[in-house]
């Protein structure tokens, strides 16, 4: 559309102003082409009629929208013009605090004049790796571009700062090199970039100086070239220094300083080492009184100078030679005092023994009368003579001044070649990145020699910054391939050959200076005579013929002539120079020695305002003369080769520009001047940017940002697949000129107003929906309100009705009610009468009725009574009679049976003679077993039948006998009463008569008696009343009291708990505070000991050069040995193994320690020898006694005792061989004249080594067998009764089924103990029930069966228990994951159908990787089960071959007839494992290196046991403790730390990696507490586990060298998920809109953002989750610790949170409504993630809090006091600083968003102004909390831990 059609009716555009420069007014009638006036409405309420130019007819530039104003970049404004640029840096500069803004390719600084706590390292670390449009715009910014792009692009960088004296150049280029410094660091232990930044307090010193614009002023421009190696870390740098304003030194205008260094040493004159230079106040001196102002306000000189003095020495600048400086600039002060005397006009002379002269030849140390003589005349040489001619007090004057300049510049140049000598790198520079610090564009009411150069020196900064401008947006149309149409810029050629071509200024200048008597004048005449009506930009002015105007870039600037060909030629009497150069103070000479003989070289040349080139790193030796031609180069000869050198630099170059801006001449903080700020904006080239950016297409957006910003412009049908396509079919409707727009590759170019077109148009449809929307929500509020009226009506009406009924039928109660009262009154007195007869004749009744039952009663029990008597004297007499017949036919049935029994016996006795017989009786016995217990079993059942039947007849015999007897009684007591009744009738009828007449007395008593009750009762009343009120009054007293104590109780309840409270959290945090900081000294601690490795390394490489026939020792040896030992001690056990590489010709001493350890272990051998050998000698004894007993059964014991014997002999031998060994081993050890032998290593060493391990070997076994023996002598001494044989075989046969049906050792045991104990009762009771005991045993061995079947039974109930429990667990677990289930899939229904399909895969991935872990746990136990059972098996095989050994020595004698006698062969028991792993010390470091250095956690992590490397290293310190083996516990110990270290510092990078080590390391360090033996840790240990602790040695220094371990791998690990988490948290947690279309896109400038859109590159909040679910799912598997696990969690959230919240405070397009509910929402999904994983309670989610309370302050009304009361109470986890900085970057993505309004903000500062928090903007996101390592005993048995073969550790074995 065209531009005249916006001028409609309420357009806002902006006129030109004389005061404010731009005024805002709004049209109040539509523009029509022809129109000559605008109506227009100003802001401050007037009408105004705007005439248009009748010649141009330009209209007045229109004003961009609201939503756009206060950008970070001026390019992202619609309409570019200057109102727009100016309008947009004052709102974010007052209302915003922003200091900052980008304008392309340009930063504009406006100087605060006030410090911000925006530079901090926090922000520094928050801007480095971030793109620069990706954060708001920043100093720090630009710095990280140009430095990104120098490693990304391997390119030189520059940054150009430039702006007006005052507007913040030189702090800006200081803040951009501390970032440097802060991001790179340095390639050196130099600290280089310390030095780099030590440089600028002393070039300030000397450089700046107070001017009436800055305080700080810099009096030269330096460009400061920054080096880097190859790893982009600075190695070095370099200052070169521009056109230094000596004349400062001489001469200061009004309210201005000379150089800060010569007030810093005034300020410190009174310290010691300064009383030399004799100084004093600064008004005391003529060169430092003349501004008037000596001292600034706020600035303490003589801290500035300690801290100019501590640059100094950072920089290697030695006490002597700063003395030195301080004596020179102290000479040129007292030179500045020296005064002359005329004697005429054309004389002069110096007071004799003048003391300002004479001071400062003492200090220059030069001879006085010399210096008074040249300073008062001059040399002057022709070609024939020389003359000394004086001179008059003027020149003398001037003279003097031009010395001290001479004296100052060469000073000043020596400080700096100095510099660059300290800051000059040996290594190679790679690359490097320049700051141009520059003065900017200068015009002043007189301009001389000084501003002339200055503005050249920025009319050739501003063409090549042009160019540049103009490069970059040709690139930016060729990549989108749009049509580049030529743009029309200023280019700026001519002004500069105007002053530097041929015949140019400067050329008529150094023309002039070679004249001999050449003026100010007849330059000037020649500068009009050469230019003047030929060049359209130099003028002359009308009033004046010494001076000049140029029309430069920004503005036109008049030149006084005056002093140009003075200050040119900077002259120096020569004289003077020879008298300084013959000092004998040896530092001056140097400062005018020649370029080939100086110490520092420099560009020697009388002048200051030189380029001071860069210091070569050899001198070069030029030709005789060259100095003294150099000499004679003006200053403006100089200036130009320096600034030509300076653009083919920048040119060599990628520029970044940073324009400053001086906001008012007042230095008034946050005060903007629009005059003072369009001149700089007009200056630095700002506008040019704008103009060149305007001219084209300035409006740039992606097609999917406008797709996402316009889609409410678009209908249902216009939305394509394409959204290309989709956007060109929208704006072709939209935007019918096509010259408006372009489309790009990626983009659409729009032209300037087109965006704000659009949003219009935007805004009205959106405005459209709002009425629409208002509309029907008022509708519906209004019929809300009527119906409530409504409603409210008929309730009124309702009630009343109900209140008129109410009243009607409370008159119809009450009427009732009277009636009921009287009825029921009648009612009472008639039944109260009849109560009263009544009464009376029931008395008379019941006693008479008492009296005759209590006698009928007395006659029934006497008779019972006699019954019973009789029924008990009857049974007796028959019971007698029975027992004495039963007793007498017992008798003889005992009689028969004993004599059948006894025949019966004889023959079985014949039978059992024989094998056979025996087996049949055997065999038959089971069957006869199990049949009488089924005849057992039917006889019980068929009895419980009958039991049952005759309890039953029982009961109903019983009842029916009760009935019977029950009615008859009945009947007999009636038939009684009715007798009784007829005599009671007549009884009672005289007792009634009588009874009236007492009735009539007694109603006379009680009426008498009522009266009195009445009284008494009134009084009573009144009494109780009485004492009822002062009751209440006393109760009321003491609620009063009770109430008072309760609330100071609870008062002080409170302060006390509030008091322990704070008093707790205080101790909370001073203990979270030290260990934070121990934490942080054991970082530091590891950083520092990374570097010295690192260093060691360095120098290994360095100074270790391989040289023919060197022999390498193993590489892990070697790393080992570099590695940081923890004492004397273990040093010296690590160098054992090297010992034993060294030459075998070398001879070693004997290892006393190992031969004391030796002769100790043979010492209980030979008590272990003996021990056993008294064993069997007992054992023997007992033999020898049983055989005298059991004479009877001589072949059996023969046997027996031919097997012992045989043992006997046996380990006799074996006892003798042994003893052999030992002496071997003593005569071996006893060798003292060849101690070689015994060095390790030797081969009597290994034979002592391989005969201690025999040995011992076979000394357990030997222990084995003895046990054994043991045993089985016990069985034999049991087996050997009368008549036991039978009982023995039965016993083993029905017993061997029984015992190969039992599943463990247990069952085993439990019945082995049952059935010695049945053994033991039969040998006892055997014979009460016969001789043999066979009965007794038969029962017996039943009993044990049974016993054995109810343990069977029991432990198979309990497994059908364990089996039930298992699956109601698996019914919960299903229900639960069936709940899981339908919350998925509803949350997956509620999402758009790509992200349906993305969660459901998502969920599909995680559902089968819990499945695969699962069975992965299930295969676990199934081998840890099969191992399990295999080991069972060969326990119960070894039990059935101990049993069948059983049944062969219990044979009878006439089977050992029969078959050969043969040995018993005894078995080998499997070994009982301790717990420990035993390794040979040579194997130390094969085990490190499989078990660690070598070692896959993946493989570890999926396939074994949690934490099985750290148990395996305690297995091996276990057995080391065990041996006492110092050296072996602290080697280990030491060589398995180091190696954790090595892992981690080369594969520390792995998360993976690092969780194990983590977690092994914890798990070792829980296993040294747990095996301690303290107490403390010992209170979870089972009776086994309490066992396998500890016994020689206390670790408990290794426990803190490895909670120091863990402290340091849980810091790394927490450096790897950040820099994993880093790159995915801004753009999951901000960038990214997971709510989609909720918050809208705004249009962008340059700098283009990464886009909110997820694009296939793009982090979204899944990818967070998923690696969080990564982060948890590796720890769980490595086993970590629950509770470390939530440490590290709430470190990661904190991380997330901290992150998150700083770029937040960092992006201005992040503040918005719309932005804060995206916030809330991935914060809901991040604690829902925690809920999903039992974290809750972790402390994560409080780390969130200052986040979640910024995305709630975004969302808030903020308005009202009301509502800023709101955001204070509510924001308690957020600072004032965060508080207040969310409020300004505030802004609306839409139109009816409103700003926050300044006098909101100061009213939340107000309220918060006695909050007591931290000054800083940022959270410290790499802050890490304190880790604790709560101690977690581990369940675990050591000795069932198997060791797999993967590991590779099959050198070690179990013990």
């Amino acid at each position: 559309m065209a531009a005249s059609e916006l001028y409609t009716k309420f357009a806002r555009v902006w006129i030109p102003d004389p005061e404010e420069v731009w005024k805002s007014a709004e049209l109040l009638k539509d523009y029509k082409p022809g129109d000559k006036v605008l109506l227009l409405h100003l802001e401050d309420g007037r009408d105004l009629e705007y005439r248009l130019d009748p010649k141009t007819k330009e209209l007045p530039h229109l004003r961009n929208p609201d939503i756009l104003v206060g950008e970070n970049d001026l390019t992202a404004l619609s309409y570019l013009h200057e109102p727009a640029v100016l309008h947009n840096l004052r709102v974010r500069f007052i209302d915003s605090k922003l200091i900052y803004t980008y304008c392309g390719i340009v930063l504009v600084a406006i100087n605060p004049y006030e410090q911000l706590p925006i530079y901090g390292e926090d922000i520094i670390n928050a801007y480095s790796g971030q793109n620069m449009g990706d954060m708001d715009p920043h100093i720090f910014a630009v710095a990280e571009e140009a430095y990104k792009q120098m490693a990304r692009d391997e390119r030189n960088q520059s940054i150009i700062v430039s702006g007006e004296s005052g507007a913040g150049k030189t702090v800006s280029a200081k803040y951009a090199m501390r970032y440097f410094a802060t991001v790179s660091g340095s390639a050196s232990e130099a600290n280089v970039e310390e030095k780099v930044l030590a440089s600028n307090p002393i070039m300030e010193s000397i450089g700046n100086a107070k001017t009436t614009r800055n305080d700080n002023s810099s009096r030269f421009g330096k460009y400061i070239e920054i080096g880097f190696d190859k790893r982009h870390r600075i190695i070095g740098a370099n200052m070169r220094t521009y056109l230094l304003e000596k004349s400062r030194v001489v001469f200061q205008a009004e309210e201005e300083r000379n150089y800060h260094i010569f007030y810093q040493l005034c300020a410190s004159a009174k310290l010691p080492e300064f009383k030399m230079l004799r100084l004093g106040d600064a008004n005391n001196f003529h060169y430092t009184k003349q501004g008037g102002s000596p001292v600034i306000e706020g600035v303490d000189d003589a801290k500035e100078m300690a801290q100019t003095r501590q640059a100094c020495t950072l920089l290697g600048i030695s006490e002597s030679y700063q003395m030195g400086i301080f004596r020179i600039l102290a000479g040129i002060l007292h030179l500045g005092n020296v005064g002359f005397m005329s004697r005429d006009s054309d004389s002069c002379t110096i007071p004799p023994k003048h003391e300002p002269l004479s001071i400062f030849c003492d200090l220059m140390a030069v001879d006085f009368e010399e210096m008074c003589h040249w300073l008062c005349h001059r040399k002057l040489a022709t070609a024939a003579e020389t003359y000394i001619k004086p001179i008059s007090k003027l020149q003398a004057t001037n003279a003097r001044d031009a010395l001290a300049k001479h004296i100052y510049a060469k000073l000043f140049n020596w400080i700096v070649d100095h510099v660059n000598q300290v800051l000059h790198s040996a290594v190679k520079q790679h690359s490097f990145i320049g700051v141009l610090d520059i003065y900017g564009f200068e015009t002043f009411e007189i301009n001389s020699f000084e501003q002339f150069c200055i503005n050249y020196a920025n009319e050739k900064l501003q063409q090549q910054f042009n160019m540049h401008v103009f490069k970059l947006e040709q690139e930016e149309y060729m990549k989108e391939q749009i049509p580049w149409t030529l743009i029309d810029f200023y280019d700026n050629q001519p002004c500069i050959n105007l002053i530097e071509s041929k015949l140019g200024i400067l050329d008529l200048l150094d023309e002039e200076c070679k004249m001999p008597k050449g003026t100010d004048d007849t330059w000037a005449q020649k500068l009009y005579n050469t230019h003047l009506n030929k060049c359209a930009l130099f003028e002359k002015p009308r009033l004046s013929n010494k001076a000049f105007i140029i029309q430069h870039f920004a503005d036109k600037v008049e030149y006084q002539c005056e002093g140009f060909l003075e200050k040119n030629k900077d002259t120096v009497f020569e004289e003077q120079i020879k008298v300084l150069k013959s000092s004998k103070f040896k530092m001056l000479p140097e400062l005018f020695q020649d370029d080939e003989k100086a110490i520092s070289p420099s560009s020697a040349t009388s002048s200051g305002r030189t380029l001071l080139t860069r210091t070569p790193a050899k001198p070069t030796k030029g030709r005789p003369g060259q100095a003294a031609k150099e000499h004679k180069k003006t200053v403006g000869h100089q200036f130009r080769n320096s600034l030509h050198l300076l653009m083919e630099t920048l040119n060599a170059t990628t520029p970044h520009y940073v324009r400053c801006i001086k906001p008012n001449d007042f230095k008034f903080p946050f005060t903007f001047d629009e005059k003072r700020a369009v001149q700089q904006l007009r200056a630095c080239g700002v506008l040019e940017t704008i103009r060149i950016s305007a001219a084209g297409f300035p409006s740039r957006w992606t097609y999917q940002e406008f797709f996402s910003r316009y889609r409410v412009l678009m209908k249902q049908k216009d939305v394509l697949s394409e959204r290309k396509q989709t956007c060109k079919n929208v704006l072709e409707k939209l935007i019918q000129d096509k010259d408006k727009y372009q489309f790009g590759k990626t983009k659409i170019f729009f032209r300037a107003g087109q965006v704000a077109y659009l949003e219009k148009l935007r805004a009205d449809k959106l405005r459209a929906a709002c009425i629409r929307i208002q509309k029907t929500i008022r509708g519906w509020l209004l019929r809300k309100k009527f119906l409530r009226m409504r409603k409210a009506a008929i309730t009124v009406q309702r009630y009343v009705r109900g209140h008129q009924a109410r009243c009607y039928a409370k008159f119809l109660r009450r009427t009732k009610a009277a009636t009921i009262i009287q009825k029921y009154w009648r009612m009472y007195v008639i039944r109260r009468r009849y109560k009263i007869w009544r009464t009376a004749t029931i008395v008379l009744q019941s006693y008479l009725r008492g009296y005759l039952a209590r006698n009928r009663y007395r006659k029934i029990l006497r008779e019972h009574k006699a019954v019973i008597i009789q029924k008990w004297v009857r049974g007796w007499l028959a019971r007698t009679y029975y027992k004495r017949s039963m007793h007498a036919i017992i008798y003889l049935q005992c009689c028969f049976r004993r004599m059948m029994a006894k025949r019966e016996l004889k023959k079985l006795k014949i039978e059992a003679r024989s094998v056979e017989r025996y087996k049949k009786l055997h065999i038959g016995m089971e069957n006869k077993i199990m049949q009488l217990q089924r005849k057992v079993d039917e006889q019980n059942k068929d009895y419980k039948c009958l039991m049952e039947k005759l309890t039953n007849l029982e009961g109903m015999y019983n009842s029916e006998t009760e009935k019977l007897r029950s009615d008859l009684e009945r009947l007999q007591l009636s038939e009684e009463e009715a007798k009784i009744a007829t005599g009671r009738v007549l009884s009672l009828q005289e007792e009634i008569a009588k009874l009236r007449k007492d009735l009539e007395q007694t109603q006379c008593e009680k009426k008498s008696i009522e009266e009195c009750a009445d009284r008494y009762k009134q009084e009573t009343e009144q009494l109780v009343s009485n004492l009822k009120e002062e009751n209440t009054l006393l109760k009321q007293e003491k609620e009063a009291l009770n109430h008072l104590i309760v609330e100071q109780a609870k008062e002080m309840t409170e302060t006390m708990e509030k008091k322990l409270i704070e008093e707790t959290k205080q101790l909370e945090l001073d203990l979270n505070d030290e260990r934070l900081r121990y934490q942080n000294l054991l970082n530091e601690f590891s950083r520092l000991e990374e570097r010295y490795d690192d260093l060691k390394e360095e120098m290994t490489l360095m100074v270790n050069v391989p040289k023919p026939g060197h022999r390498r020792t193993d590489s892990t040896h070697s790393s080992n040995e570099s590695e940081y030992t923890f004492s004397s001690e273990i040093a010296e056990t690590e160098d054992i193994p090297s010992r034993t590489e060294e030459p075998s010709e070398k001879k070693v001493p004997l290892d006393m320690s190992l031969f004391l350890k030796l002769q100790k272990r043979v010492t209980e051998l030979e008590q272990e020898k003996q021990v056993m050998q008294d064993e069997l000698d007992r054992k023997e004894e007992q033999v020898l006694r049983s055989k005298a007993k059991e004479e009877e059964r001589p072949q059996i014991r023969g046997a027996e005792l031919e097997y012992e014997s045989l043992k006997r002999q046996e380990l006799e031998s074996e006892n003798k061989k042994l003893k052999n060994e030992l002496n071997e081993l003593r005569k071996a050890l006893s060798e003292k004249s060849a101690p070689e032998v015994t060095a390790p290593g030797a081969p009597a060493y290994r034979v002592l080594m391989e005969q201690l391990t025999s040995v011992s070997e076979e000394l357990d076994v030997r222990k084995e067998e003895v046990l054994i023996l043991r045993s089985q002598l016990v069985s034999q001494k049991e087996a050997i009764q009368p008549k036991d044989d039978k009982n023995t075989m039965t016993d083993s046969t029905i017993l061997l089924e029984d015992v190969q049906k039992m599943k463990d050792k247990g069952e085993i045991a439990q019945a082995y103990i049952g059935l010695k104990e049945t053994n033991r009762s039969s040998a006892m009771d055997g014979h009460e029930l016969n001789e043999d005991g066979e009965l007794l045993l038969v029962y017996e061995g039943l009993k044990q069966a049974n016993r054995l079947l109810e343990s069977q039974l029991q432990s198979q109930k309990r497994s059908h228990e364990n089996e039930a429990e298992a699956l109601r667990g698996e019914i919960q677990s299903l229900k639960e994951e069936n709940n899981r289930q339908q919350q998925l899939l509803a949350q997956n229904l509620q999402l758009p159908p790509e992200a349906r399909i993305e969660a459901s895969l998502q969920h599909e991935i995680t559902r089968l990787t819990n499945e695969n872990l699962d069975l992965m746990e299930q295969l676990e136990k199934q081998d840890k089960t099969v191992r399990k059972l295999k080991k069972q098996l060969k326990v119960f095989a070894k039990k059935i071959g101990e049993l069948e050994v059983g049944q062969m020595e219990n044979i009878s004698p006439g089977q050992i007839i029969d078959e050969p006698i043969r040995p018993v062969n005894i078995p080998r028991k499997e070994k009982d494992f301790q717990g420990m792993l035993e390794y040979k010390k040579e194997d130390e470091q094969k085990l490190v290196k499989n078990l660690i250095l070598e070692l896959k956690p993946r493989g570890v992590a999926v396939n074994l046991i949690p934490g099985l490397p750290a148990y395996i290293l305690f297995m091996c310190v276990r057995h080391a403790d065990y041996l006492n083996d110092d050296q072996k516990v602290r080697s280990l110990l030491t060589s398995t730390i180091n190696s954790i270290k090595k892992v981690l510092k080369k594969r520390g990078d792995d998360f993976e990696t690092v969780s194990f080590w983590l977690s092994n390391t914890c798990r070792f360090l829980h296993c040294l507490k747990q095996y301690s033996g303290e107490e403390g840790f010992m209170k979870h240990n089972t009776s086994r586990q309490n066992e396998h602790c500890l016994t020689n040695f206390d670790l408990a220094e290794y426990r803190q060298v490895l909670s120091d371990l863990a402290i340091q791998i849980y810091q790394q690990l927490v450096r790897v998920l950040e820099n994993i988490l880093q790159p995915m948290i801004v753009s999951g947690m901000l960038e990214h809109e997971t709510i989609q279309g909720v918050s809208g896109v705004k249009p962008t400038g340059l700098r283009k953002r990464t886009s909110s859109i997820a694009d296939e590159g793009t982090y979204t909040l899944d990818s967070i989750l998923r690696q969080l679910n990564s982060f948890h799912s590796v720890m769980c598997q490595h086993g970590m610790d629950p509770e470390l696990i939530k440490q590290v969690v709430k470190q990661m959230f904190y991380i997330v949170g901290a992150v998150t919240l700083n770029n937040l405070l960092l992006r201005k397009d992040m503040c918005s409504w719309s932005k804060g509910m995206q916030i809330r929402y991935n914060v809901s999904q991040l604690e829902e993630w925690l809920r999903d994983k039992n974290l809750m309670n972790s402390g994560a989610k409080e780390t969130l809090e200052p986040l979640i309370q910024a995305a709630q302050l975004l969302q808030v009304k903020k308005k009202t006091d009301d509502d800023a009361e709101a955001i204070c109470s509510m924001c308690n986890a957020l600072t004032t600083a965060q508080i207040v900085k969310v409020l300004n970057l505030y802004t609306p993505v839409n139109e009816f968003e409103e700003r926050v309004s300044v006098s909101f903000i100061r009213t939340i500062q107000m309220r918060l102004r006695d909050r007591k928090d931290s000054p800083q903007l940022l959270m410290d996101a790499k802050h890490i909390f304190p880790v604790t390592f709560p101690f977690n005993p581990s369940s675990l048995a050591l000795e069932t831990i198997q060791i797999p073969a993967s590991l590779g550790l099959g050198f070690i074995s179990r013990v």
